[in-house]
Formats: structure tokens, C-alpha cells, sequence
């Protein structure tokens, strides 16, 4: 218990602090453009985004060591990430407009081709010597564990610059997200703003495959903007309320992880955010599931006191 009191507070360390710090402003960051997926109904693009980065995680490691490094810096490999990702948004954006298939069935066909196409480079990579000291598969699930400094300033950086793009743009991404035609009537050019929308969550999931890996990133995204969703009906409040959910789990869930190296960071800032949503579902007074049969029931007594 005092190792995770340490934690909480700062105290285990100089890297641990770090982590949680950037952990903190990545999930601040999640949560913001997270919501404005969530509205936009869209919120399994950044899962497919995440499994799309995996082939361009593994060949940024392939160039870098073929080019003499060690091929385990983060800013290249997040690099090759963000070039993957694109590509396959621009393939799921591409085949959304240019057949009759739904977004859905973009979505899943651009997930599987890239991740089958990411695992099989990561397996092949895995019979290299300095594959099997890269910690590649850390992108998977998330792993704390020997994160830099300079990785987790990276990633506190990166969060910081995406929340305040966030807050600059909140305006035009709430009218798009709302009424496409609406906002296209007061002037705005809706598909500019959608594809700022798909690149701020493209930057999230990006950012965040070190902390939390690909397979679990797209919670970090939609858990907090799900569960601010029953404190308010604003959606202004909306976004900050979700990425303060955000903040803090991914806060709490990398300062647990930090005295548990052994296991996976992302599950647990998952499930740190998962007993969030469902304090949230229960308890908020707007939405939840307790306050509405209250109001239901104070509604039904004031009836039969007006018989």
C-alpha cells in the first residue's frame, strides 16, 4: 500500500513521476477528443487507426537498425506509427466514399489487413537479435517499464499540444459533430473540420501506444467521454468533465503500474477507467441509473399527493 501511496503522490521516483504526469495529460487530452468522436459517431476509427499502426511500428524499427541504431526510440517509432495510422484512415476514408460499403465494414477490413500485416513483420522481427531486445510487443498491451525520461516527456508533450488544438477548435468540432449542414450554412468547411476531428484522435491513439497499447488505446478515447455523458447534458461541460475521468485514471492506472512493472499498463489504466464509468452509470445525478429512479419516484409520490 505505501508503495502505491508513494505513487499517487510523486514520490517513487523521478521517471515514475514523470509517467504519471504524461499519463495524466494524454488521458486530459483522450477524454477532450474523445467526446468529439463520440458525438460524431465515430468512435471505432481510432480503433482501427491503433491496429494500423502496428506495421509501421516494426518497419520504423527495421529502418532504424538497418541504418546502424538500436531502433528503440520512440519519437521514430511513434513516427513510423502516425505514417501507418494515416495510411490506413486514408484507406478506410477512401473505400467509405468509393464503394457502397458502410463505415463499419471499412473499419474492419482496413483493422485486420493492417494488424495481420503488423504481427507478421513482428514475429519475423522477433528472430533478429536486436528484435528480441526492442520490447516491441510492449506496443500491444502498454508497458511502463524502462520508459525514459525523454519518452515520457514525449508523451506529455504530445498530449499537452493535442488538448490545446482541442480547445482552440472546440466551437467548429461541436457544430460538426452535432449538424454537418449547419455548420456548412455558418461558413465552416465541415470536411476540413472532420478530418481535424479523425487527426486530433489519430495524434491521441499515436501518442499513447507506448502507455497503453493498441489494443486497449481506444478505450482511453471513449470510456471518459461515455461515462462524462451521464454527469451533463452541455457539451462544452461535456468534454472537460470527460477528459478530467480521463486525466485521472490514466493517472491512477500509471502510478499503479509503476509499482507493479511486471504487468501491462494499458489493462490497468482500463480498468481504473472502467470502475469510473461505472461509478458515473450508478451515481451521477444528470444521467445515472440511481438518480433517475429517484426522480422517478419522487415524481410518482408528488402524483399521488396531487390525487
Amino acid at each position: 500500500m505505501s508503495l502505491v501511496l508513494d505513487a499517487l503522490t510523486l514520490q517513487a521516483g523521478y521517471n515514475a513521476a514523470l509517467v504519471a504526469t504524461g499519463a495524466a495529460l494524454l488521458g486530459v487530452a483522450a477524454g477532450a477528443s474523445g467526446s468529439f468522436l463520440l458525438l460524431r459517431k465515430r468512435a471505432l476509427v481510432s480503433d482501427a487507426v491503433a491496429h494500423a499502426a502496428l506495421p509501421g511500428i516494426v518497419l520504423a524499427f527495421m529502418v532504424m537498425v538497418a541504418f546502424g541504431g538500436a531502433g528503440r526510440s520512440l519519437a521514430g517509432l511513434l513516427l513510423g506509427a502516425a505514417l501507418s495510422g494515416g495510411v490506413g484512415l486514408l484507406a478506410m476514408t477512401w473505400i467509405t466514399k468509393r464503394t457502397r460499403l458502410a463505415e463499419d465494414a471499412a473499419i474492419g477490413a482496413v483493422l485486420g489487413v493492417f494488424f495481420g500485416a503488423g504481427v507478421v513483420l513482428l514475429t519475423l522481427v522477433q528472430t533478429m537479435q536486436a528484435g528480441r531486445q526492442a520490447g516491441l510487443e510492449g506496443f500491444l498491451l502498454g508497458s511502463t517499464a524502462g520508459m525514459l525520461r525523454e519518452d515520457a516527456i514525449l508523451i506529455a508533450l504530445g498530449g499537452a499540444v493535442v488538448l490545446a488544438l482541442c480547445w482552440l477548435m472546440r466551437r467548429p468540432m461541436t457544430l460538426v459533430a452535432f449538424d454537418p449542414a449547419y455548420a456548412a450554412t455558418l461558413g465552416y468547411n465541415t470536411r476540413a473540420i472532420d478530418l481535424a476531428m479523425m487527426g486530433l484522435a489519430t495524434a491521441v491513439t499515436v501518442i499513447g501506444l507506448k502507455l497503453v497499447g493498441l489494443v486497449l488505446i481506444v478505450a482511453l478515447l471513449i470510456i471518459p467521454p461515455a461515462a462524462a455523458r451521464f454527469w451533463t447534458e452541455r457539451t462544452g461541460v461535456m468534454v472537460w468533465v470527460a477528459g478530467g475521468i480521463g486525466g485521472a485514471g490514466a493517472y491512477l492506472g500509471a502510478a499503479i503500474s509503476a509499482t507493479a512493472p511486471a504487468l501491462p499498463t494499458g489493462p490497468i489504466i482500463v480498468l481504473v477507467l472502467a470502475a469510473g464509468f461505472t461509478l458515473s452509470m450508478l451515481f451521477a445525478p444528470a444521467r445515472g441509473i440511481l438518480g433517475g429512479a429517484l426522480r422517478h419516484a419522487r415524481l410518482r409520490r408528488q402524483m399521488q399527493r396531487g390525487e
